[in-house]
């Protein structure tokens, strides 16, 4: 092919062609994404100027849907990263969950029930008498339990003073840690902060 006979619509095109092709050999997202962002600009530029008006309609829908992507994997990782350090909110988790209450002296669970249920503590006080540790608004208790092999309690749960949770089964908890990595990832964090509290 004589390239000095190549107009400088037909080398965007090839060029666009090339940046396709690159990406089936990319391994990671984002770099995809990118590149996929500028070969949708080539091919808009390659079809309207070659009056391959199919071509670009086409890279029209793909430019906003892959710039989208783009942006909601970044968003992603962003929010992955405040998780991983601690930064998280479960405010997001209130619609699923519902809420209970408790007397002073009442038993969540004892060690070796089932695991069914995940508890934030909205208002008042949990002691683990196994561990001897107590546990207070904003903590979350249970999740130990349900990603057991056993799916059974490690330890018990008592109110220390009247309590008011929020509960998520455990069928919830899986669904969601599968669909919200942060989620994932937080809970990771803390079963292995929670167990090397207890080797401690």
């Amino acid at each position: 092919m004589d390239v000095s006979h190549l107009t400088w619509v037909q080398l965007v095109g090839y060029a666009a062609s090339l940046l396709v092709f690159s990406t089936f050999y990319m391994k990671t997202m984002i770099p995809l994404r990118c590149v996929a962002v500028v070969s949708n600009v080539a091919f808009l530029t390659y079809g309207y100027f070659a009056g391959l008006y199919p071509v670009f309609f086409l890279h029209v829908v793909l430019l906003p849907l892959n710039i989208l992507r783009l942006y909601q994997m970044r968003n992603l990782i962003e929010r992955v990263r405040r998780a991983s350090k601690g930064d998280y909110s479960i405010e997001w988790m209130i619609p699923f969950m519902t809420k209970e209450e408790f007397k002073k002296a009442d038993v969540l669970f004892r060690k070796g029930d089932e695991a069914d249920k995940l508890y934030y503590i909205e208002s008042g006080s949990v002691r683990l008498p196994e561990i001897g540790v107590a546990l207070g608004p904003g903590e979350i208790i249970g999740e130990i339990g349900i990603f057991s092999p056993f799916k059974e309690r490690t330890t018990s749960a008592v109110c220390e003073t009247d309590l008011t949770v929020l509960v998520l089964s455990n069928h919830r908890v899986l669904e969601l840690y599968y669909q919200n990595p942060e989620f994932g990832l937080y809970l990771g964090r803390m079963i292995i902060r929670r167990l090397l509290d207890q080797i401690k």
